[in-house]
């Protein structure tokens, strides 16, 4: 009798189900895909169907451009279907990431955000780059990675992306939860980087409870302004005067 190893993370069939083990293609929409091995980092739960949708994404970006690794990552992880689109990073030497999304979008009428990089970007944006740290720190990747980066603060980068959490600010009203919630995000993960913590979306998520408000409230926009807006600001102003003193006093 042969020994077989089911996954905890399944497709097609949840716990208790009745099954037939064999060797087996699946079809979402007519067209037969393969069942891809991929690896889970962080993630304990994903709907069955967001994982044949997952395969049909790295099937179709395998046929049409080489790359090293294909990585899934972003808000389709999370649990529930509160995505607007699939965040893919793919480590390759191309960059036609318009082309990619608009072949996946013919084919299985999905939006995806193509990020497309070779592997010195990717190593180069994990050492400076909080928000690469976050995007890596949850995902599914169609190959096992292991990056060993150094921790460099580099003050002009992390400036310019600081600028874009300023925009909270002045526009508090015209924002809807979303787009406050990524705005939040980006400031907590920058405020964690100078910290030297640790850049998670669990640790950011966590931050941004402690010291501004919960993340629901704060994605369902039913927040109170003027309390929120106080503890923004002054953690923004924080942010930015260790990003100037850091730059004042970098080498030239």
């Amino acid at each position: 009798m042969d020994q077989i190893y089911l996954p905890k993370n399944r497709e097609s069939f949840s716990v208790g189900s009745y099954v037939v083990v064999k060797s087996l293609e699946t079809s979402l929409t007519g067209q037969k895909i393969k069942q891809l091995k991929s690896y889970f980092y962080n993630i304990n739960y994903i709907e069955p169907i967001k994982l044949q949708i997952m395969s049909q994404i790295i099937e179709i970006i395998n046929k049409n451009v080489e790359n090293e690794n294909i990585i899934i990552t972003g808000s389709f992880l999370e649990q529930g279907f509160n995505f607007k689109d699939i965040d893919v990073v793919i480590i390759s030497k191309k960059n036609n990431e318009k082309q990619i999304e608009k072949i996946i979008e013919d084919k299985i009428k999905i939006k995806t955000h193509i990020l497309m990089l070779n592997n010195k970007t990717l190593l180069i944006g994990l050492s400076t780059d909080p928000l690469y740290q976050m995007m890596l720190s949850r995902c599914i990747a169609r190959k096992r990675f292991i990056y060993k980066t150094k921790h460099e603060i580099n003050y002009k980068i992390l400036d310019l992306h600081l600028l874009k959490s300023k925009l909270l600010i002045g526009n508090f009203d015209i924002l809807n939860g979303n787009e406050k919630y990524n705005l939040t995000r980006n400031l907590v993960a920058i405020s964690l980087y100078l910290s030297n913590r640790k850049v998670t979306k669990e640790s950011v998520d966590k931050e941004i409870k402690k010291q501004l408000a919960d993340t629901e409230e704060i994605k369902q926009n039913i927040l109170n302004k003027a309390d929120f807006l106080k503890k923004y600001k002054s953690l923004y102003n924080n942010t930015f005067n260790k990003i100037m003193s850091g730059l004042k006093n970098a080498p030239k």
